[in-house]
């Protein structure tokens, strides 16, 4: 049941447009009109551009509330650092709306462009919206002002629009930007420099219009390109139209390319994460290529740059990326294909080569790259040091009666086992039969080493055994090692493996 709000004053979070008054809706200037207090934001030592856009609207008599930031991108002493000083100021605006709303006053916010995309309103909102009666009046974003300023047709038919702040860091911003068909990015001023970077970076400076202060009186328009770095405001914006993309070249079949002069295709193991283990040769390869293929995530982690074309694809099209990246070669253009950690264990070397033969005029070349058991082996110690078998717990690709027999053979021939894949969010039972069937051939306390993202920020190693294997902690994250007869742990909590058949002391 829901509980009924208090019959006290009602909350208006009302967009009032990116600066033209004639831009507000009606319904925006009727609440303006008959409210009992108007709020509205305003920045450091300035006046505030959401209460002069709403102009004469206000009646005389109204009380007004103008809610001053304390910060914006200069430095503070708050203990809390920026993130700190702002939550303290709407925390502080927000007491001092509720206090109207709680004596039975109507509150109108005001919001330049729309209360929710971008704005301050959000937060009051959050704060005061379960407490009071609160209604949202959408409003012109400052996306709509500038690409109407700009008249440029944002996105067409099938296109993706992504709105990026400027804000984010440079190689992510460049990423995202070779990635979708139309963009605008917010929040410039002193970011300005990386953004160009990234536009540049990914293609797109070309085509790209800067607008600053849309549909003012101070409205200003160019192509990026040859806008002057210290003279961008915040009140600005960048737009990437669709139809900027650069064209990407179709895959030839392979009986079109069979006459056209073909570029090898590069297969390249980017390694388990780091950039510093992404090898000489893997790194090299990949900055001669014009066309980067693989599973999202691993093209994520090439850099953009400009001329690079990504084609990025979920996790079980392995045949039709292979194909759409030999198909790209077979046409003359210059394609790397990529894998997480080394490219021909469990990645995409197989994959290319299961069709290769469809494209025999093709030349394929594979680069190796870091696995994934020789980064968690090395953080462990040397649990590898002797023999030792690689088998992924995936049955998608085989029935779970061979991975069972090919279990046991690893168990019985006393070899250390690296187990790729063991769980998944919709494959959970397998990491927990695989333990039931080597404690049927191994002791209970043979030593488990679980890796999960080794070389990441949120890396974990753990070091237990068989028997106190937690399961249910075990996730695609993460890589099994299981010790052998001749593992065992050093005083220091170090992993290693007999390269002879004397177990350890």
């Amino acid at each position: 049941m829901t509980t009924p709000l208090p019959a006290t004053g009602r909350l208006s979070c009302v967009g009032i447009g990116p600066g033209d008054p004639e831009l507000l809706t009606l319904k925006a200037a009727r609440l303006i009109d008959a409210a009992d207090v108007v709020a509205y934001h305003a920045g450091v030592r300035k006046s505030s551009h959401a209460r002069r856009i709403a102009g004469d609207l206000v009646r005389p008599g109204t009380i007004e509330e103008e809610l001053r930031y304390p910060v914006t991108t200069g430095t503070t002493d708050h203990p809390g650092g920026y993130a700190g000083a702002m939550a303290d100021f709407y925390e502080e605006s927000a007491a001092r709306l509720r206090s109207h709303l709680v004596a039975g006053r109507h509150v109108v916010l005001l919001a330049e462009g729309d209360p929710l995309f971008y704005g301050s309103a959000m937060y009051m909102h959050d704060r005061l919206g379960t407490e009071f009666e609160t209604e949202v009046v959408p409003g012109v974003t400052s996306v709509s002002g500038a690409t109407a300023a700009a008249q440029l047709p944002l996105s067409r038919q099938t296109d993706v629009l992504t709105v990026l702040p400027g804000t984010l860091p440079e190689p992510e911003l460049a990423r995202r930007l070779a990635d979708t068909d139309a963009a605008v990015i917010m929040k410039l001023g002193r970011t300005f420099p990386a953004v160009r970077r990234a536009l540049e970076a990914a293609g797109r400076l070309t085509g790209a219009v800067y607008v600053e202060h849309a549909t003012t009186g101070r409205e200003r328009r160019m192509p990026v390109a040859e806008v002057d770095p210290d003279e961008v405001p915040y009140f600005s914006i960048i737009v990437v139209p669709g139809d900027s993309k650069p064209a990407v070249s179709r895959p030839a079949s392979p009986a079109a390319a069979a006459d056209q002069p073909a570029a090898e295709l590069v297969v390249v193991g980017l390694g388990p994460g780091p950039d510093h283990w992404l090898t000489p040769e893997a790194d090299e390869a990949l900055a001669q290529v014009s066309h980067v293929v693989g599973y999202a995530p691993y093209v994520d982690r090439v850099r953009q740059r400009p001329g690079l074309t990504r084609h990025a694809s979920g996790n079980t099209v392995e045949t039709d990326r292979a194909r759409l990246a030999l198909g790209l070669a077979a046409g003359g253009e210059r394609v790397a294909i990529v894998s997480g950690g080394d490219a021909g264990v469990f990645g995409m070397a197989a994959a290319v080569f299961e069709v290769a033969d469809d494209f025999p005029q093709v030349p394929v070349r594979v680069v190796p790259g870091v696995s994934a058991v020789q980064a968690v082996a090395a953080r462990a110690g040397a649990p590898i040091g002797g023999d030792f078998a690689v088998i992924s717990l995936s049955d998608r690709l085989k029935p779970w009666s061979v991975l069972e027999q090919r279990l046991r053979a690893v168990a019985r021939a006393d070899l250390v086992l690296a187990i790729y894949n063991p769980a998944s969010r919709s494959r959970r039972e397998q990491v927990a039969t695989m333990q039931k069937v080597l404690l049927e051939e191994l002791p209970a306390d043979r030593v488990v080493v679980v890796g999960r993202d080794v070389g990441r920020a949120e890396e974990e190693l753990t070091v237990t055994t068989l028997a106190e294997l937690d399961v249910d902690r075990v996730d695609m994250k993460c890589l099994l090692l299981i010790g052998a007869s001749g593992t065992g742990v050093s005083a220091s909590g170090r992993v290693w493996t007999s390269r002879g058949t004397t177990p350890p002391r």
